[in-house]
């Protein structure tokens, strides 16, 4: 039996050491401030710079987060891959470990046809028995999923829901459209600027990168939701818009959010893509902290 994705999954950083290695005990402090929230966790994503991890550390970190969430909360692992085959065999693997579902980007660096994408997710829906989100982030990729094409993925048994991170609500409204109709295919949505409107309009989960930051913020939006206080989960969505829009005025994700974590005492080192700050962007990060989260 499947198991229902809902409420608030963070996009989970992927902590390193003092020489730029995986730190497994630092992620397992992260998931444990996560689990206290009420979030489950989305691991091996973009704010997990799984664009810099090798097959070896993608298996490790994802192996962290089944054994310290303990079937206490969702797990999702990305596995998408440039190729179809890499996709195949590091989701095989993923999927050995324990994992709730998977996560499966849309090849990137290489522009594909809609047929193509579909062909690239129905092998990969076809070899693994584990569910699968799609994942639809096209500044990041240059291949945008478009809903007419999901909603013919969807039809696939083992392709359970997209995570949409184009970042508008256009976008969004697309694939909660072409959902209709479709039992068990779930959106989730990634732009942390849509979390509350995102389960007003039917949204099962969403994966917040900001939620590293504020996990219990981000919390909120769900829980007031939940409990039908519309108007508390919208003034809470209003709090996370503004610490997203000045934190990523310094730098974008995730290495905005691994540098917040760092100045709120948190040991989870340097991103490992060429991104610097000065002392003016700290000094800035820690005024938009202290605004926000103090």
């Amino acid at each position: 039996m499947t198991r229902k994705i809902d409420g608030v999954l963070t996009a989970i950083v992927t902590p390193f050491d003092a020489r730029g290695d995986f730190d497994p005990e630092a992620m397992r402090e992260q998931i444990r401030r996560q689990l206290a929230a009420g979030n489950g966790v989305f691991c091996g994503g973009t704010n997990g710079e799984f664009f810099v991890l090798n097959e070896q550390e993608k298996l490790a970190l994802t192996q962290t987060c089944v054994d310290e969430v303990n079937g206490s909360a969702p797990v999702v692992a990305h596995i998408g891959e440039i190729s179809t085959r890499d996709t195949v065999r590091l989701g095989k693997q993923v999927a050995a470990l324990g994992v709730d579902a998977v996560s499966v980007i849309t090849p990137y660096f290489i522009p594909l046809t809609q047929d193509e994408l579909i062909g690239h997710y129905l092998q990969v829906a076809d070899a693994l028995e584990t569910p699968i989100f799609l994942y639809n982030i096209p500044a990041r990729t240059g291949n945008t999923l478009q809903p007419e094409t999901v909603r013919r993925l969807a039809q696939h048994p083992n392709i359970i829901g997209i995570k949409d991170s184009a970042g508008s609500y256009d976008s969004l409204r697309g694939f909660l459209h072409a959902a209709e109709g479709i039992p068990g295919f779930e959106v989730l949505n990634g732009p942390d600027s849509l979390i509350h409107q995102g389960f007003v309009d039917g949204c099962s989960a969403c994966i917040s990168g900001l939620a590293n930051v504020a996990p219990a913020e981000i919390n909120a939006i769900w829980r007031r939701f939940q409990a039908g206080d519309i108007d508390g989960s919208r003034l809470a969505q209003e709090n996370v818009t503004g610490l997203r829009c000045e934190l990523y005025s310094v730098a974008f994700s995730p290495a905005a959010v691994k540098k917040a974590l760092t100045l709120l005492g948190y040991v989870v080192g340097e991103s490992r893509y060429a991104v610097c700050f000065d002392a003016d962007d700290e000094r800035r990060i820690r005024q938009i902290l202290d605004t926000y989260l103090r």
